[in-house]
């Protein structure tokens, strides 16, 4: 029997990440030291939407420069990662057999976020990869149905399930921040940043799970940290493959570009 790893929530912030990786760039170069190396590694990103859960198969994985006016330094950067298409129909049974329908995709590659914590993760790019999409309309219920369809591959074959996102995501309030800080405003986060962030800590301390899928009714900033909740559905996903007794440890808390929670979790 192969020896259970952690399942990750990871932050990807925007683009400029793959370039300033700062404290939570280390933090996640840490955490995969620690890790025993993987048979292959799921990553869910926020950045890949489908009607279904989909599996990306090919052997090789493009990098998708999913962005536009960021750094032109971000359009070279190249992460060859390659792709596992036995271990991706591992996770396309895994999912019908949880009565959930899933495809394989033959083309998909890597979209930012996937690409830009993994290469900070692994940046020699040696371990197999297996995209998986996410459905924004299922909500927090249904991502977290999808990882728990995989707690099974990462209890005992070897995967890592890695959830991609962030905590906060606001884009008006990323962008207002930006031109406040091109004006010389030194500090623009705006307090719901870190409220959020810390109430979402203590719901996962505590295994609130239930209070966790209705955030959006129960916290008061729950809907300005998520206009659209697509960065924090991955949050489930990883959560729902640890298994009900997971205990969750913060491997890294900050705020990047004054309004992107940046926090990471591993689920033991």
């Amino acid at each position: 029997m192969i020896t259970s790893r952690p399942t990750l929530f990871v932050p990807h912030g925007s683009p400029m990440f793959a370039l300033e990786p700062g404290a939570a760039g280390s933090a996640l170069a840490a955490v995969a030291r620690r890790i025993e190396r993987p048979r292959a590694i799921v990553v869910v990103s926020p950045h890949w939407e489908t009607a279904v859960p989909t599996v990306g198969s090919a052997t090789r994985l493009d990098t998708l420069h999913d962005f536009t006016g960021f750094d032109p330094r971000l359009y070279d950067i190249r992460y060859p990662a390659t792709g596992c298409p036995e271990a991706a129909r591992q996770v396309v049974d895994a999912l019908q057999a949880a009565g959930l329908p899933a495809e394989l995709d033959p083309e998909r590659g890597l979209d930012h976020g996937a690409w830009v914590p993994l290469r900070l993760m692994y940046p020699d790019a040696d371990v197999p990869i297996v995209p998986l999409s996410l459905q924004h309309a299922g909500g927090p219920r249904h991502a977290w149905r999808v990882g728990q369809a995989m707690a099974d591959l990462a209890r005992r074959a070897g995967f890592i399930v890695v959830g991609s996102g962030n905590i906060t995501h606001n884009l008006d309030d990323w962008r207002q921040a930006r031109m406040g800080a091109a004006r010389g405003i030194t500090d623009t986060t705006p307090p719901y940043v870190r409220r959020f962030a810390d109430w979402v800590h203590g719901r996962l301390s505590l295994r609130s799970d239930g209070d966790l899928f209705d955030y959006r009714a129960i916290e008061a900033s729950g809907r300005r940290a998520h206009p659209r909740d697509e960065h924090l559905l991955p949050l489930f996903t990883a959560l729902g493959a640890a298994g009900p007794d997971a205990r969750p440890v913060a491997f890294h808390r900050g705020v990047s570009e004054h309004v992107l929670a940046m926090d990471g979790y591993e689920f033991h």
